[in-house]
């Protein structure tokens, strides 16, 4: 694990994909789904970006207001520049969407996410890469290019588009060749509604838990609706081994596709850390604030790959002898 500076940056998701592959379709329905989240999407072309009417707020040259609290922009000038202005809007957005020239390799934008002077604002929270059913059958070569392996290595998670017209078996063999080993996820949005939570799940909140207090150590499951994906929580009243919550992670990472905490630990007492995971990006930074007493973990996997119970036992305190 890394250790990161104790800040509250605002998650960047970037979308890469090959031209045409239909990042633009992905970022509109983002966009039209935010669910009350303020989301600034970068992009590199706004004639192509087709946002509803009645919820455009303001329009400026370079920048787009929705109703819902979102923003638009194209990239103007270099995405560092970019990127300060929208952090300097009032209210800052709880995500940013960066999308990647569809003749770009990402790890240019990735690399200038971990510009200093953005370090403390902003981080790299995912990389998601979208791929088009239809291009892949019609050109199987198409594996063999250089940036499409590129973009499709970056990511975090797989969105396989225009996969309407094969059947199912046809598009999980598709899927499978994405990711032989089911990391990182492939998202059919043919057969399964785009999981818009689990791709803008970054931020530092955790759901809520009752009691400024907790009671007990638990572990419980629930199934996220509509979507293959289910979360486990778990809690605990006192802090907790750094050394045991390592051996978890590592144990549980082929399975988990989002890992984020709140923790106190026995070896570093009098302070707050906050656990990030996803993908291969595992990150601990310390926090600054009132937070409640004890520990919380949200873990993200596919339905039935994680075990409440052998969790708690896990992260149990352990008795002195």
């Amino acid at each position: 694990m890394t250790t990161a500076p104790a800040t509250a940056p605002v998650p960047v998701l970037v979308v890469t994909g090959y031209l045409g592959a239909g990042k633009t379709t992905l970022i509109n329905s983002l966009l039209a789904d935010a669910g009350g989240r303020r989301i600034a999407a970068i992009v590199n072309d706004f004639g192509a970006i087709n946002i509803d009417e009645e919820l455009i707020r303001a329009r400026t040259d370079t920048v787009v207001g929705l109703a819902n609290g979102c923003v638009c922009c194209t990239l103007q000038g270099d995405l560092l520049r970019t990127l300060k202005l929208l952090l300097a809007r009032d209210p800052s957005p709880d995500h940013i969407i960066v999308e990647a020239s569809g003749v770009a390799d990402p790890a240019g934008i990735i690399q200038a996410l971990s510009d200093p002077v953005l370090w403390k604002s902003t981080r790299l929270d995912a990389v998601l890469c979208v791929v088009d059913a239809e291009d892949l059958v019609a050109s199987p070569a198409r594996r063999a290019d250089p940036l499409w392996q590129a973009q499709l290595a970056a990511a975090s998670f797989v969105v396989l588009a225009k996969a309407g017209g094969l059947d199912a078996r046809a598009a999980a063999d598709l899927a499978r060749s994405l990711s032989p080993r089911g990391k990182p996820p492939v998202i059919d949005t043919a057969r399964e509604p785009l999981p818009v939570a689990l791709l803008l799940d970054g931020g530092p909140d955790l759901p809520a838990l009752p009691g400024r207090r907790f009671t007990a150590t638990a572990a419980t499951g629930e199934s996220h609706a509509g979507s293959r994906f289910a979360t486990t929580t778990w809690q605990s009243a006192g802090p907790v081994s750094l050394v045991a919550l390592q051996a978890l992670i590592g144990a549980l990472a082929p399975v988990l596709v989002r890992a984020k905490g709140i923790f106190r630990f026995t070896e570093k007492p009098g302070q707050t850390w906050l656990l990030q995971m996803v993908g291969q990006r595992v990150t601990l930074a310390p926090l600054s604030g009132d937070y409640p007493e004890g520990c919380r973990l949200v873990l993200i996997a596919e339905a039935g790959r994680l075990d409440g119970a052998a969790i708690a036992a896990q992260l149990a305190p352990q008795t002195p002898l």
